[in-house]
């Protein structure tokens, strides 16, 4: 999977999803429930507010993907390991959220090494997840897919590339693009100059925004992409894709 890296080696680490997690289980925290409800009990003359946790949309057909057995021994465990790494709930909308990492992601040349190699950083203390580091291409081409059907309905989402510039870092004078096919065709496609970009920390790069309705899912596309500049490109370090809901920014 390659080389591990030092604190060193990536400065102001600032992966994203957020160090808490990144599996779908085998977590720690804990979360509010988020009342649908509310009854009043009698408890040894006492009134009690219940409250009833609201699992997410198609929450059972997402798990049947999961990395780790699921413990579904109560509402409240289960509701605790749907936020976690790749696929997680946002706690205050209730929403879906999900991150493609770099190998789930159609890279040009990914798999040569003389163009690109795949280290290995560490999420958690027991976790770890290859990223896609660019050693010296002219044509750079990054694809993504996935189905809408497994986002929350009705939401406004964003997606957005999750990258790192690395000295020595060029070749970058071209601006890149990057693109967001919507199911029913409609593209958002804007440039980005990633010569203005900070240096040796995690940055976001937006593709776009859509809503998501029962009736029109289907499948989005993005990318990010420059082949015409002829500009040989170093430093480049992708982790992968953030979809969520507008507007959350990075994880609780």
């Amino acid at each position: 999977m390659g080389t591990r890296w030092s604190q060193a080696e990536v400065s102001d680490h600032k992966p994203w999803p957020s160090e808490e997690s990144s599996k779908t289980s085998g977590r720690d925290e804990q979360i509010e429930a988020k009342p649908c409800e509310s009854t009043i009990l009698a408890n040894g003359g006492k009134k009690v507010e219940a409250q009833v946790i609201t699992l997410p949309h198609n929450y059972e057909a997402i798990l049947t993907d999961a990395d780790s057995p699921i413990d579904k021994s109560s509402t409240g465990r289960l509701y605790d390991q749907l936020r976690a790494g790749k696929y997680w709930v946002d706690k205050k909308s209730n929403s879906n959220c999900f991150f493609l990492y770099a190998r789930n992601l159609s890279i040009t040349w990914a798999e040569n090494n003389r163009y690109w190699r795949w280290p290995c950083i560490q999420e958690t203390s027991d976790a770890a997840v290859d990223v896609a580091e660019l050693l010296d291409v002219c044509w750079l081409e990054v694809q993504g897919r996935f189905e809408t059907a497994k986002l929350s309905p009705g939401a406004p989402y964003e997606v957005a590339f999750v990258i790192m510039l690395r000295d020595p870092a060029y070749g970058w004078e071209v601006p890149v693009n990057v693109r967001l096919t919507l199911p029913d065709g409609t593209k958002q496609e804007h440039k980005e100059n990633l010569m203005k970009k900070p240096r040796g920390e995690w940055i976001e790069i937006p593709a776009g925004e859509f809503v998501t309705w029962p009736e029109k899912t289907g499948e989005i596309k993005f990318s990010i992409y420059e082949n015409q500049g002829g500009e040989w490109k170093r430093g480049l370090i992708i982790k992968g894709v953030a979809i969520r809901p507008k507007n959350i920014g990075q994880r609780d």
